[in-house]
């Protein structure tokens, strides 16, 4: 008979938006690790969030067997501990403080020189997190620091990773807990291509030393140590696989999509566009914190009109690269930056600059505040803020809609952004890109946390906007396979290097 190492028997789950779960039963047994797949807004976070034991359960039981198994093990409990110390998860968004831990970090934080010294760095963040007690830690500092190829960054500021390195981090963070039940949500996004090979590496390790691993993620991308699948819709486990018996196609959406080309077209038409001889020229841009060299010599012309993929491997410089276009960086006055036909410095203010274009990003999600409507969050686009912090237009607050519409997220328009899947938060944060048809469109890692409808139907949209406009595109991501056909340029970064 199976030794179980977590159960739920016909829960009910709440949170302070409603019902989550409903007769709920889920069990995971030792030497079991599970991918957990399903469209967006499937209850694939939720249920991660379940087993950690942040949700209410009000019906029904849970067992965390692996916690009556360290109790036999440890009899008397001196350190009182609870079942929460051997449960690590790794969310999509981090919770990281500054360095007095009075606060949280800031969107444009990492880019002002003073600011971004207000945070620890990599190995004194890791020095903070205390294993429970065990006469022997398999994940010692040491080993995670080769493992997760954190060694060169252990003195950075948290503030400075790029998105992949805070990724590898956050892994990094909750192995350090060396703990009995591992909990990650979409944990290969934002990793480039060499550190999502080696993370299937990385994941037989940690299930051979024990940890038992329920992850999210996508269906064309579940590592080889996992052993089972289970597949979630509307709040509900509505099948299970074992790894042998699943193929991605059984839960991938077939329907066609379909683009309102009349409804873009309309959109796109709304006022008329200012033509720009040069959209952005840089030359011999350089970049540098204190001795660390991000940029090196950068040159680049992009021209009205033109679709670039802006490649390379995590940490390559690309977010550093693209904050000087969209005028969150300072160091773009000390370079040759040309933006728009004006260089930069020569009396343009950033938000001359942030109007003609239209920016998503990792970190924008990361940081951008989440209590605000969807519909106002899109609005906000209008005006460059983080939020709308004026009373809404009706003639913009409709046209919001309609790209909600455009998007297939216009049934979130008056949920608050935070109450929404993160697919979703994203979609919204590129609505409010979209909504005032900037001449330059900057999309970073756009696809992340989507489920492959959402994925394809956002390719196709930028396709269709490229094929229906002038508009310029800059298009970053990890995965060749969301590259729209529009896009026909590439630059890529190696070290801080064009090549």
């Amino acid at each position: 008979m199976a030794s179980p190492v977590f159960s739920a028997w016909q829960i009910t789950v709440r949170s302070v938006n409603g019902l989550l779960f409903n007769n709920l039963t889920f069990t995971i047994n030792k030497d079991e690790n599970w991918a957990l797949v399903g469209e967006s807004g499937s209850g694939k976070s939720a249920l991660l969030q379940t087993i950690a034991g942040n949700f209410n359960v009000t019906g029904g039981e849970v067992r965390y067997h692996f916690f009556e198994d360290y109790l036999q093990q440890h009899p008397g409990n001196p350190e009182h501990l609870t079942h929460h110390k051997l449960v690590a998860i790794v969310e999509a968004k981090h919770h990281f403080k500054n360095l007095s831990n009075t606060g949280d970090f800031y969107y444009q934080q990492r880019y002002n020189s003073m600011d971004s010294e207000d945070a620890l760095t990599v190995a004194e963040y890791l020095h903070t997190i205390k294993p429970a007690p065990q006469p022997n830690l398999y994940w010692h500092f040491d080993k995670i620091i080769a493992t997760l190829k954190l060694d060169g960054l252990s003195h950075k500021q948290l503030i400075k990773l790029s998105n992949g390195e805070t990724k590898r981090l956050r892994i990094a963070a909750a192995l350090l807990k060396n703990p009995a039940l591992l909990l990650m949500d979409s944990p290969l996004t934002g990793l480039d291509v060499q550190t999502r090979q080696e993370f299937n590496n990385i994941i037989k390790e940690i299930t051979a030393s024990g940890i038992s691993i329920v992850m999210a993620t996508s269906p064309y991308e579940i590592p080889d140590a996992i052993t089972n699948i289970a597949e979630l819709k509307n709040g509900a486990i509505i099948d299970t696989y074992s790894k042998a018996d699943f193929k991605p196609e059984l839960v991938s959406p077939k329907a066609d999509d379909v683009i309102d080309k009349n409804e873009l077209r309309s959109l796109l038409n709304d006022h008329d566009a200012v033509e720009y001889h040069q959209i952005i020229s840089m030359s011999k841009v350089h970049v540098k914190y204190s001795h660390n060299v991000i940029l090196d010599d950068i040159d680049w012309q992009v021209n009205p009109g033109d679709r670039w993929a802006l490649l390379g491997h995590n940490g390559a410089g690309k977010s550093t690269l693209l904050s000087l276009i969209n005028g969150d960086n300072p160091q773009a006055y000390s370079n040759n930056i040309i933006l728009f036909d004006k260089k930069r410095g020569t009396g343009e203010s950033i938000w001359d600059i942030k109007k003609k274009i239209g920016f998503v990003s990792p970190e924008l999600h990361q940081y951008f505040p989440t209590d605000n409507s969807c519909l106002q969050v899109i609005e906000s686009g209008y005006y460059d803020t983080l939020g709308l912090f004026r009373p809404s237009s009706k003639e913009k607050a409709e046209i919001a809609l309609r790209w909600m519409k455009a998007l297939e997220i216009d049934k979130y328009a008056h949920v608050l952004l935070k109450n929404i899947p993160a697919s979703a938060q994203r979609l919204c944060l590129l609505a409010r890109a979209l909504i005032k048809n900037p001449p330059l469109l900057i999309f970073d890692e756009p696809c992340q946390g989507m489920d492959t409808h959402q994925q394809q139907h956002f390719k196709n949209l930028v396709d269709t906007i490229c094929s229906l406009s002038k508009v310029t595109l800059i298009y970053v991501t990890h995965y060749q396979h969301e590259i729209p056909e529009s896009v026909d340029k590439v630059l890529k970064l190696e070290k801080g290097k064009s090549s």
